[in-house]
């Protein structure tokens, strides 16, 4: 994912990149029929050979290892997309909760003077009603009334919403969001689960608008998604209001991209999970066929039979062992079932003993352990070349890039701490 703090010109390039990869008319339907290992596998192929080397290959080995690097470029783009925009939309909060906070820490001083002021005139007046005198007069004799109106005043324009909430200053992020957001929608094609629809339906009535130059939300605008928190902001006594309801689209957008009720054709992370699955028609054809090939009955109600058949055969013979009194360590009988608790069957002398064990034994280094497996089970010989299908000349290097996968160490750190390794070594 991209690093750094994220830009709209970040947004906006990577939008660039993806329609760039879409204008090579490349169809919707290409490589779906393709395991996406394969796909995977020929991707990182074509990202590993130089282009004098994709000259040597025969045309249509080229164009599938060429069509394969497209279709991953697109997704990986895709993927950065929604994870810029969502960085974006993350920072827009921060800020305003930010600010927020910084200017109620700077009107601290202000709001505590308001408040002595406050328990001053309280408590002149709950004399003068104790003592009968006249309540008007117990404040200016704490403080003179021109003084007293005009600290309300100021006191209204200190105190805060009930809810305490920045949500109002995200307003100002607007033009930002502007930047990026007409292009990132126009770019990406969502698919909701029904939870989800009328947002998708909202995001459509947004890209109506930026075609048409609208300014002004259409009353008929879907509003079902929004929560309670938007609502003083987004609905307003003059209508819609514009901002904060595409902020408040985006903002609902990325919380549901991130539940995964929302999918984005082209994605790979963000993928709908129907994509894993084999097409309904096909589906359909092959049960009517017989061609399914599965190991479980295709059929619901058989399953199902299947099932229950053998839970009741379990359960009939657990009664069965449970009449007499066979159950391996438990005992099942009219006051229930009881299970016997484990014991340690593992004495503290033969724990002594391990201890003692370990310690005699050499500290090896993981790779030279790992190289002694080799030599007993030889499984290191399928792993094979990716584009010349032949074994691995150097059997060090390649366990040391198996160890950095399985302990997810990044290839480069792996390289430092190895002496006499390098990137492009453990890379080959």
């Amino acid at each position: 994912m991209p690093s750094g703090a994220p830009t709209p010109r970040a947004v906006l390039g990577h939008i660039e990149r993806l329609n760039a990869i879409r204008d090579l008319a490349l169809s919707p339907e290409v490589g779906q029929h393709l395991h996406q290992n394969r796909l995977l596998q020929l991707a990182r192929e074509a990202g590993q050979t130089a282009v004098y080397q994709l000259k040597e290959y025969e045309q249509a080995r080229r164009h599938g290892t060429l069509v394969a690097l497209m279709i991953e470029t697109a997704a990986t783009l895709t993927d950065e997309l929604i994870d810029l925009n969502d960085r974006l939309i993350g920072s827009f909060f921060t800020k305003s909760k930010n600010k927020y906070e910084r200017a109620f820490a700077e009107q601290g001083k202000a709001i505590n003077d308001k408040v002595r002021l406050y328990a001053k005139v309280r408590a002149a007046l709950v004399d003068a009603r104790e003592q009968g005198r006249d309540p008007f007069a117990a404040i200016e004799a704490v403080v003179p009334w021109e003084s007293f109106s005009s600290s309300v005043k100021e006191a209204a324009e200190l105190a805060r919403d009930q809810d305490f909430d920045a949500l109002s200053l995200i307003g100002e992020h607007y033009p930002q969001l502007r930047r990026y957001a007409p292009a990132l929608i126009e770019a990406l094609r969502f698919r909701p689960a029904p939870v989800a629809r009328e947002l998708i339906e909202a995001v459509e009535v947004l890209r109506e608008m930026n075609r048409d130059r609208l300014r002004k939300v259409p009353q008929h605008a879907p509003l079902g998604f929004i929560r309670k928190r938007w609502e003083p902001h987004v609905l307003g006594s003059d209508g819609i209001d514009r901002r904060f309801y595409e902020l408040c689209v985006m903002a609902e957008l990325k919380n549901f991209l991130r539940s995964g009720d929302v999918s984005v054709a082209g994605s790979r992370q963000f993928r709908d999970f129907e994509d894993y699955l084999m097409p309904h028609p096909e589906f359909d054809r092959k049960l009517t066929q017989g061609e399914l090939h599965v190991a479980v009955p295709t059929s619901g109600a058989a399953y199902i039979d299947e099932r229950m058949s053998l839970l009741r055969s379990a359960l009939d013979q657990t009664n069965a062992l449970a009449r007499e009194d066979q159950l391996p360590h438990a005992e099942l009988n009219s006051a229930g079932l009881k299970i016997s608790p484990l014991e340690n069957s593992v004495p503290k002398e033969a724990e002594a003993l391990r201890d003692a064990l370990c310690s005699m034994l050499p500290h090896v280094k993981i790779t030279d352990l790992l190289m002694e497996v080799d030599r007993w089970t030889g499984f290191t010989r399928h792993f094979i070349h990716l584009k010349t299908n032949k074994p691995v000349k150097d059997p060090s290097l390649l366990l040391t890039t198996i160890l950095a996968d399985a302990t997810n160490l990044d290839i480069g750190k792996m390289a430092e701490s190895c002496p006499g390794t390098s990137s492009a070594k453990l890379r080959g």
